[in-house]
């Protein structure tokens, strides 16, 4: 599967899951660790592990299992490594401290917000 594809899937899963003020940061030729990180935030604990449950089904559903995940059982900051698209699902708070958009999107051309923040519409 494409890596833009798996990409589309990881946003239209999160955005099915209410998941809000989801990022995608195009890393290619800034890191060799991925090509695309989707970064991404929910409502509580249980938001955050829901959210990463369904787009880790998704992708392995699509023929794209996941070759690790990381903070499934804390809740406050789930990762799913699908190879060439990394997934943060954060708490607001946690993300607030993190920071990864900055850390990594060193050109804010670069970053493409595909929801709006929370509450506004």
């Amino acid at each position: 599967m494409q890596v833009e594809k798996i990409r589309d899937l990881v946003v239209n899963t999160l955005e099915d899951m209410k998941a809000f003020d989801i990022v995608t940061l195009d890393v290619r030729g800034k890191t060799a660790i991925t090509d695309f990180f989707v970064i991404a935030s929910g409502s509580s604990d249980r938001h955050v592990k829901s959210s990463a449950d369904s787009v880790a089904f998704q992708a392995k559903q699509a023929g794209q299992a996941p070759i690790g995940t990381e903070g499934l059982q804390e809740g406050e900051w789930a990762l799913i490594d699908l190879n060439g698209v990394v997934v943060h699902i954060m708490r607001p708070r946690v993300r607030d401290f993190y920071q990864l958009e900055r850390l990594w999107d060193l050109d804010p051309s670069t970053a493409e917000r595909v929801s709006k923040e929370r509450g506004s519409s």
